[in-house]
């Protein structure tokens, strides 16, 4: 379960990687540390990744740049590369060449699981929380980045407006579907 480079496995079982993805305050971290537990895998906030600069950006209420995001997309692709078995990180994710550039940088399959909401109930989430970088004031700028994943990519969308435990069953359920 340790995220750490491997040797090859004779037993075939290949990595799974998840990138759960969604605006700021929609929950990735909950969802993630959940469906990790579920999963028998590991959940890495992609917060823990940024570089200082872009948490001093964000703190003051400066949305980030394609090319401050560059760096952590690097060490999200390169966390989830190192993957042994079940991995999940949090990442925003929010346009389509960024997830593009994760998964080339992994070089094998990576599933997004989109945790989508309306502003008004991320709003208020964002507001409830204490102890975090990302300001309530950035969620516009977020929004607007946001490229929903299309029909082609590898991904689940989901609604956060229901109980943590039904937005794992339904990520569950997903999988398993794909699988059958």
């Amino acid at each position: 379960m340790s995220m750490a480079a491997s040797q090859p496995r004779s037993d075939k079982v290949q990595p799974r990687r998840f990138v759960v993805m969604g605006v700021s305050g929609c929950g990735k971290s909950s969802v993630g540390a959940a469906l990790a537990a579920r999963l028998a895998g590991v959940y890495v906030d992609g917060d823990d990744l940024h570089p200082p600069a872009n948490v001093a950006k964000m703190s003051v209420g400066i949305p980030l740049t394609d090319a401050d995001r560059s760096p952590w997309l690097n060490r999200i692709g390169a966390r989830l590369a190192l993957a042994d078995d079940t991995a999940l990180i949090g990442c925003t994710a929010l346009k389509r060449v960024y997830r593009d550039r994760i998964c080339s940088l992994v070089g094998a399959p990576v599933s997004f699981i989109h945790l989508d909401g309306t502003k008004e109930t991320i709003l208020r989430r964002l507001e409830a929380r204490q102890h975090h970088f990302m300001p309530s004031a950035l969620l516009e700028s977020q929004f607007a980045a946001l490229e929903p994943p299309g029909a082609d990519e590898q991904a689940i969308t989901l609604n956060i407006d229901q109980p943590l435990d039904m937005i794992v069953a339904a990520v569950i359920a997903a999988l398993e579907e794909e699988q059958s």
